[in-house]
């Protein structure tokens, strides 16, 4: 797929989606919970892909570039989702709904 700038968000978001898009991803076990814990569906999570924007980007986080995405499904539930963005896998770290008390809105944290 080619070397993306880690550190710039519009680079990393255009790779998420073509990996999400071709089905070029995995889900990690703690991601896999939190989606049943919630009842967030896959569709659901490709869904707010599609409509996502770079909330964080941690382009030299120490386990690999990451980010987190802040999406919508088509029935306008709030979707975060931590993903990896600079494997040739899209890597689903985390999946969940931003709700009180650690989120304000879904692109506001709540100050600790």
């Amino acid at each position: 797929m080619g070397e993306i700038d880690a550190g710039d968000a519009r680079s990393v978001l255009q790779r998420v989606r073509k990996q999400a898009e071709a089905g070029e991803y995995r889900i990690t076990v703690h991601a896999n919970q939190e989606m049943w814990d919630e009842d967030i569906s896959l569709a659901e999570v490709l869904e707010a892909i599609v409509t996502a924007h770079v909330l964080e980007n941690y382009p030299q986080h120490r386990r690999g570039p990451c980010c987190l995405l802040n999406g919508q499904t088509r029935r306008g539930r709030p979707l975060h989702v931590v993903c990896t963005t600079a494997c040739e896998m899209l890597i689903l770290i985390t999946v969940y709904e931003p709700k009180p008390p650690r989120w304000i809105s879904p692109t506001q944290r709540r100050q600790q």
